[in-house]
């Protein structure tokens, strides 16, 4: 597995992940997707990464899905073992990472692409990049935990009429929908994800970790099973320093200096 098909940097508490397969259009093929896995894993380990943006940097392309020529070569079983359980781990482990994500897409994010842009936490995206789920077009549907993320995220006549018919939807579209937080001119995308990666940063890591655990497993749970998963959840939050911290800062009329303790 090439360690160049993702890069990875640390600029202050940012850990910033790049996907660098432009020549493929940076689709999630096997390699692809360990690669992504191995870069999570890094940057979670870094105890100076407090945020993790990932984007697809200056190309014209965050990633264009999977690679249709490996797809038709596979039967129901190879598919199975070698994709399908893979892809669905690595995007679970996106969703479900200790510190927040923030992603910028930088262009063309269709298929697997969308797929995974719905397991970030955070969403800025060029203004002439676009989404889509085209799998309908080739006889297929999203595998990736589209067809699942989606309607959960969007009203579900949206995410229907995605899915079924293929189209692809704009940067503006998009904002509209509720899949990403803000469409951007292209030059202003990598700075403007950097500068709310840096915002987020500043935050409590505990508080952030566990806002995010309280958020994520709550969605999966009935309203009062949740609402106990919170009220033990922010228990916790009680046992750091941090939290003592922010708490005198408040009464101090200061900003707080939050250190992950």
């Amino acid at each position: 597995m090439s360690q160049d098909h993702v890069l990875v940097r640390r600029e202050g508490a940012v850990g910033v992940m790049t996907f660098n397969r432009t020549a493929q259009m940076n689709t999630l093929e096997p390699a692809m997707l360990l690669a992504m896995e191995q870069a999570l894993q890094d940057l979670e380990n870094d105890s100076q990464v407090r945020v993790i943006l990932v984007t697809g940097g200056e190309s014209r392309v965050f990633i264009a899905g999977g690679n249709i020529a490996d797809l038709h070569q596979r039967d129901a079983l190879a598919h199975y073992r070698d994709f399908s359980v893979l892809v669905h781990r690595v995007f679970r482990r996106f969703e479900e990472c200790t510190k927040p994500t923030i992603a910028a897409v930088n262009g063309w994010a269709l298929g697997g692409g969308t797929e995974f842009l719905l397991t970030t936490d955070v969403r800025l995206m060029a203004e002439d990049a676009q989404l889509g789920l085209p799998e309908i077009k080739l006889g297929l549907f999203p595998g990736g935990g589209g067809s699942q993320r989606l309607m959960r995220q969007i009203s579900p006549c949206q995410a229907k009429l995605l899915m079924y018919t293929g189209d692809f939807i704009s940067s503006q579209e998009a904002v509209q929908m509720g899949l990403v937080n803000r469409a951007v001119p292209r030059e202003r995308l990598l700075p403007e994800a950097m500068a709310l990666a840096q915002r987020i940063a500043e935050k409590s890591p505990w508080a952030l970790r566990l806002l995010k655990s309280a958020m994520t497993q709550g969605a999966e749970m009935p309203l009062n099973a949740a609402l106990q998963h919170e009220a033990v959840t922010i228990s916790l939050l009680l046992d750091t320093q941090d939290a003592h911290e922010g708490c005198q800062a408040f009464l101090e009329k200061r900003k707080p200096n939050f250190v992950g303790d």
